[in-house]
């Protein structure tokens, strides 16, 4: 494992970079759109243009870099990523930032799509399991790393927009300089979001909230954070709470789904994380340790939905289509990404900042009784057909279902691994096309 970590020095090396900046980034803008006394409704349609690019980035990015090759294609995207970052501070208006989140997120997915094709170009089937695990790793440890970096200066000043700019431009240099060879690509099996859907309507449900839930928190939580009173250094805390919170809760919470029935769990997660959500409004910004646990609580759980509901799906597949229905459930996962911050932010404007946790706590709500509804319908699939648990995390992971320690097709095709790197954009594409013969499958 040290020698592959050697290998993959470089590329670890640009990932945190990356993600770090990127994180920061996102905290930094609710921040300084909320200084600016922008309507939290405006706030949230800026901020949803992100995923939005992101989205439409899944499927279009690719081609960029099958035009061009991995190296040069992470080169444009982060040169493209960083310059838009500096322009921020420039010009404060609604439209450009809009315009400049949808560039953002476009930008970031095919950042997403050449690193996550490259790491799994290095697994095999004796090292997989662990390059996921460190993948994941690093993921939540960049991400958490980049809240903290709100402290080093205003938000209304040029200096953070700079150093965001200066790490991903970072990024590029390790990259660069690697010798690993760059993947190929192929194409790859589709699996229709409708067909999904009938084969495990849990599973597809559980991912839109997910997605929901998470664009919404990341995207209006800096402005609850200001609009309460938190002060910069206890805002920077509430949001690192909330990965630190998701990485410790992962351990538990997979035992628990390899111990019990799966949407039982998922019935506990959900009870619990909206009992948290309800809770934190009461406690608000007098209380800042305790907010703190609150949020950490309320997001850990809210972050493991997105893996049971994966794992729930995965109950249902063959195991040669859970690459394919991995990545539609991203899909679903990305919807919900474009409806949250937009949702959460009406809500912040009719009922002020704690709009945010009273409307996540009914989308929680929904889930739970469409959860009940679905238990009494179908049966739990039994023990002994389960696969796995893996926590998966949904912020990047297109190319990491090829090394999904779950994906027994991964053993047949070891000789061309790291080809699935940048096929999410055609597994993507195939969401309106037909379901598979799986469709026949009794749904959940």
């Amino acid at each position: 494992m040290t020698r592959l970590a050697s290998s993959l020095f470089a590329l670890i090396a640009s990932i945190i970079l990356l993600v770090a900046g990127n994180a920061f980034l996102m905290t930094l803008l609710g921040l300084r759109l909320s200084h600016e006394n922008f309507s939290t409704s405006l706030i949230g349609a800026i901020l949803v243009c992100y995923s939005i690019g992101f989205v439409v980035g899944t499927v279009f990015a690719e081609r960029v870099v099958e035009r061009v090759g991995h190296i040069r294609a992470f080169a444009v995207f982060a040169t493209t990523l960083a310059i838009s970052i500096q322009i921020y501070p420039l010009a404060v208006n609604a439209p450009l930032w809009a315009a400049l989140r949808a560039f953002a997120g476009f930008a970031m997915a095919g950042l997403m799509i050449v690193m996550e094709s490259w790491f799994s170009s290095r697994a095999t089937n004796e090292n997989r399991a662990r390059l996921f695990a460190v993948y994941q790793v690093v993921f939540f440890l960049s991400t958490a790393s980049g809240q903290l970096l709100i402290n080093i200066g205003s938000a209304d000043s040029m200096l953070p927009f700079t150093i965001a700019a200066m790490l991903v431009s970072l990024a590029v240099i390790p990259l660069s300089l690697t010798r690993m060879h760059a993947p190929p690509i192929e194409g790859a099996e589709r699996l229709s979001l409708v067909g999904l859907y009938r084969i495990s309507p849990i599973g597809v449900s559980g991912s839109l909230i997910a997605g929901l839930l998470t664009s919404a928190f990341y995207a209006m939580a800096p402005v609850y954070a200001d609009r309460i009173g938190l002060p910069t250094d206890r805002l920077s805390l509430f949001m690192a709470s909330a990965i630190v919170g998701a990485m410790i809760l992962a351990w538990p919470i997979g035992r628990l789904c390899d111990r019990f029935n799966r949407r039982r769990v998922l019935m506990f997660v959900l009870a619990t994380a909206a009992a948290a959500s309800v809770a934190i409004p009461f406690v608000g910004g007098e209380q800042p340790r305790l907010l703190i646990v609150m949020v950490a609580l309320y997001m850990g759980l809210s972050a493991a939905l997105y893996p049971v509901s994966v794992a729930i799906t995965n109950d249902q597949m063959p195991t040669h289509q859970i690459t394919a229905a991995s990545t539609t459930l991203l899909l679903a996962y990305g919807i919900g990404s474009c409806i949250g911050p937009v949702a959460v932010a009406a809500a912040m404007d009719q009922y002020g900042p704690n709009g945010l946790f009273y409307t996540n706590t009914g989308f929680l709500l929904v889930l739970a009784v469409y959860l009940l509804y679905r238990l009494q319908r179908r049966a739990d699939v039994p023990e002994s057909e389960r696969v796995d648990y893996y926590t998966t995390s949904p912020s990047g992971g297109y190319g990491l279902y090829e090394i999904d320690p779950r994906n027994t097709e991964f053993h047949r095709h070891t000789e061309t691994r790291g080809q699935a790197g940048l096929r999410i954009g055609r597994m993507v594409l195939g969401a309106a096309g037909r379901a598979h013969s799986a469709v026949r499958q009794p749904p959940r």
